[in-house]
Order: structure tokens, then C-alpha cells, then sequence
């Protein structure tokens, strides 16, 4: 059985004895990050809180818990998902995409059917009063600053939104987004929308910008765990998150909608803000903000939200991240897109075997990939391949291995690759798109990529010396020594 909201994901914690209740009064400023930090920063991610006794700034004790931390190990990632492991959900795909694209036109349009399989968990619309929507404080009662919203780091610019789905709509096609944008609150009842230039909520807002229109959005805490996942992944825009979320469920996403416009919400939110963009009105100034990077991102003019209405579930919970120096929370959400969308990597790059964004690299900095390598400069056309795909367009340093190495341990990754490189020889650098975030690039959102051959060199790559064999104990004396090791006293 999926799990159907967030407070189902942190009973499923809890009895797995993951759940730290804090009692103790911590303040929503600075104090929930700095105890949220050390825990991230402990073996395994660390627990999952739940703080139950949160003062707000103003020094009053906040009416709705908060919950940190709650995707923040693998084995809880997966329990979101409702895998053993994250594996498996690739494997999944891999199955319904059969990994193999066929050359042909008629070959290709007879993988439709199979395709199929992702629509057979559409979202489902209900009636009546929806849970998100047992309270209901429309605009002139609305104050944000009666909401436990944290500041999370000293020179931020305000208190922050950070583990929310935002909801919008293509004005064109009608097709749905929802993703995960950090949001400022700036007033009572205003918002500052931090939509960087690559999203498809930036996107919708240009598209309404050039007609004059006001944009609904719609700004959801909580929901089911798989639909707060999925507003983090990479997904084209022309499929629905929770389209999207009911497939990794196996179960359809069930959806309300909204009191003050025609968006769809989550019917199983904690709490959801409602709430409109006017294109007429001047961009306001949003940041700093500490960010994923473990830098803060400067402040720069982002749209302002003006909330229309904030419904509630009874007794609500008020689920948080933090992102800072890695590695956080927010690795964990990465690492699980790592493995669910290898395969489709693969429709068009065969050749990898694998593929890992350690911590260190915050996701879009470093990759190492192991290929199967077949003919001389293959490497150099998977870093190329890897650079036309989607936000792997972003990725700083792109290193491939060959497919004997373990990519997911970065310390045997980098131990093979900088024994098997020549500088001069195997790097090569090219100029793209970089990420928004990243304050060391020659311009904004442009600059240079790293990619190194790392594998080993064939004569036909001019490489005319010998290649020696790694050092590897034989497996006669391996098992001869593991069968006497209990004997040795030696404890390790």
C-alpha cells in the first residue's frame, strides 16, 4: 500500500524507529538548521525530526509542528516510494522501455502500447470537503508570519518555503507543473518566487507575462511522499508530476481543487497556499538564501505572490529541508533521481553502466559515469551525449571510467582516474548552459565544462605503451585467509 500523506510517511518513520520527537522549544530561527545540520551531517544521513514545540519569531509558540529531515537517508527515501530499493523503480522502467530503442520509425511507434504503462495511474479528482481544506483563511485573515515558516542561515534574506510543490499550468497546452522552488516570505500575506530561468514555472510565468494575465499558483506543503518527490525531479514538461507520482505509487495521486482559483492541489496536503502573479507589477527583491552549493546565492528580483487563501488540515504539519554545505537532505532526493532515471539515460547512451553525483559535487559539479567501452573516443561521446541531456546539460565535470570501476564509491572512482589520466591528453573543455547557482561561472548561467577520459587507452587512441593490470589478491588466497581470520584475533 502506498503511503497516502505526510503524516502517513512519518508514522512509517516512526515505527521503523528513524523518528526523533524533539520536545524541547527550538526557535524557527537559525536554531531547527543548526540541529537539523548535525544530524545530516551524521553516518547514514542521520534521523528524521519532528520538532513539536516550534517558536515562531516573534518568540510565540507556533500552533503546527515542523518535520526536517524526513527524506534524508537512502533507506527512507525508498520507503517514500515504496521500494526496498531505489533500484528497483529503474528497473522498472527498464522493463516497461524494454531498453532497447528500435531503428526503426514502425519500431519505435510500436513501443507506444508499453508506453502506455505510465498513464495507468492518472491523478484522481475528488469530491466533497478534501482533508487539505477542514480550515480555510481566506485573504484578509491570512498572516504568514503565524506559520512556522524557518530561517535557515544567518545573512538569508528571510524566512523561507522550502520543501513545498508548486503548482502552475501551461497557458498554451494546459499541461500541469509542479515543482520545487524555495519561496521567501516578504509579507503578510506576499510571497517572493524564486523561478530560475531553466524551470517550467519560470517558463509559465513568461508565457502569462506576454499576455497581461494574472497566473494562478498554488503552493502545497505535505501530500503523499511520492508526489513531494516527484516536484524534484527532472521531468520534461509535457508530463505530470503527479501523473508522474501515481506511477511510482501504483496508486493515482487524489487531487482538490483549489478554493480561489482552478488549479488542482493535493487532497491530502498538510497545508496549502493559494494564490495569484500579477505580470503588471514590478519583480521584488528575493535572497540571499544559503543555498544547496554550501554558498549563499545573492539576491536578485524575482515575481511576487499575493496569497489569496491558506486551507489547513486539522492540526497540520509543517514539513521543512534544509540545504547547506553537503552533504544534506536534499542529496538523498538527488540520489534517488540518480537511479530512477539511469535507464532512460541509456535509451540514448547505451554504453553507461552506471552513473553517480557524489554529495561533494551538489549534484550538477561532478559526475563520474563507467561505460562499456567498445571503440577509441567513445568517452569523449558520452560526455557530449551526457551535456545534450536535459539538466545534465548543467554538469560542471564529467568523468567516464570504465565499467569495471565502482562509480557510486567516489574515493575508488578518483583513485582509478587520476592513475589513468595524462592532463594534456584526456581533458577536454567545452562552453554550455551552467546553473544558476553557480557563482564561479564567466557569466550568468554561462560558462566552461570539464569532461576527462578516464578510461583505459587503446593504441588506436595513440597510447603505444603498456597498460598494467590493477592489484588484486588471487581468490585461493583469499578464501584460505577468510577461513582462518576467526583464529587470528585481529578485530577490524
Amino acid at each position: 500500500m502506498a503511503l497516502d500523506s505526510l503524516r502517513d510517511f512519518l508514522g512509517a518513520i516512526d515505527a521503523r524507529g528513524e523518528l526523533v520527537r524533539v520536545e524541547h522549544p527550538v526557535s524557527v530561527d537559525k536554531e531547527i538548521t543548526e540541529i537539523a545540520d548535525r544530524c545530516m551531517k551524521s553516518p547514514g544521513g542521520g534521523p528524521a525530526l519532528l520538532f513539536e514545540r516550534p517558536t515562531l519569531l516573534s518568540g510565540a509558540p507556533a500552533r503546527s509542528p515542523v518535520a526536517v529531515n524526513l527524506f534524508g537517508s537512502e533507506k527512507r527515501m525508498a520507503l517514500a516510494l515504496g521500494v526496498d530499493c531505489l533500484d528497483e523503480i529503474g528497473e522498472r522502467i527498464a522493463t516497461l522501455l524494454n531498453m532497447k530503442v528500435p531503428d526503426s520509425l514502425l519500431g519505435k511507434l510500436a513501443m507506444l502500447p508499453q508506453l502506455a504503462e505510465m498513464a495507468k495511474f492518472p491523478p484522481k479528482a475528488i469530491g466533497g470537503k478534501p482533508p487539505c481544506q477542514e480550515t480555510v483563511i481566506r485573504e484578509p485573515d491570512v498572516d504568514l508570519a503565524q506559520f512556522p515558516v524557518p530561517v535557515c542561515w544567518p545573512e538569508d534574506g528571510g524566512p523561507y518555503i522550502t520543501l513545498a510543490g508548486v503548482i502552475t499550468r501551461d497557458p498554451k497546452t494546459g499541461v500541469r507543473n509542479v515543482g520545487m522552488y524555495r519561496v521567501q516570505v516578504i509579507g503578510r500575506r506576499e510571497l517572493a518566487m524564486h523561478w530560475q530561468r531553466h524551470k517550467v514555472g519560470a517558463a509559465h510565468w513568461r508565457e502569462m507575462a506576454e499576455r497581461g494575465e494574472k497566473m494562478p499558483v498554488a503552493i502545497a506543503l505535505g501530500g503523499d511522499p511520492a508526489s513531494i518527490y516527484a516536484a524534484s525531479a527532472p521531468l520534461p514538461p509535457t508530463i505530470d508530476e503527479f501523473l508522474f507520482a501515481g506511477f511510482l505509487r501504483k496508486e493515482p495521486v487524489r487531487l482538490a481543487k483549489a478554493v480561489t482559483s482552478d488549479l488542482e492541489v493535493p487532497a491530502d496536503a498538510e497545508i496549502v497556499l493559494e494564490g495569484y502573479i500579477d505580470p503588471r507589477e514590478a519583480l521584488v527583491l528575493e535572497g540571499p538564501f544559503g543555498d544547496h552549493t554550501g554558498f549563499y546565492s545573492l539576491a536578485d528580483y524575482y515575481p511576487k505572490v499575493h496569497v489569496t487563501a491558506v486551507t489547513l488540515r486539522a492540526e497540520p504539519v509543517w514539513p521543512h529541508t534544509i540545504v547547506g554545505r553537503p552533504p544534506m537532505e536534499d542529496y538523498w532526493l538527488g540520489h534517488a533521481t540518480e537511479r530512477i532515471f539511469l535507464p532512460l539515460l541509456r535509451l540514448t547512451l547505451p554504453e553507461i553502466v552506471d552513473l553517480h553525483m557524489p554529495a561533494e559535487g551538489i549534484f550538477h559539479n561532478l559526475v563520474f559515469v563507467s561505460v562499456d567501452k567498445q571503440y577509441p573516443g567513445q568517452a569523449y561521446k558520452v560526455m557530449n551525449g551526457l551535456w545534450g541531456q536535459g539538466l545534465m546539460s548543467l554538469a560542471k565535470v564529467i568523468i567516464v571510467l570504465d565499467k569495471d570501476v565502482n562509480v557510486r564509491d567516489p574515493k575508488e572512482a578518483w583513485w582509478v582516474a587520476l592513475n589513468h589520466i595524462d592532463p594534456e591528453r584526456d581533458v577536454r573543455f567545452s562552453l554550455g548552459p551552467i546553473d544558476v547557482l553557480d557563482h564561479s561561472s564567466r557569466g550568468f548561467t554561462f560558462g566552461s565544462k570539464m569532461g576527462i577520459d578516464a578510461t583505459r587507452k587503446w593504441k588506436e587512441e595513440g597510447f603505444t605503451r603498456e597498460w598494467p593490470n590493477r592489484i588484486v589478491m588471487d581468490p585461493a588466497t583469499k578464501q584460505k585467509v577468510d577461513g582462518m581470520w576467526k583464529e587470528l584475533g585481529i578485530e577490524l
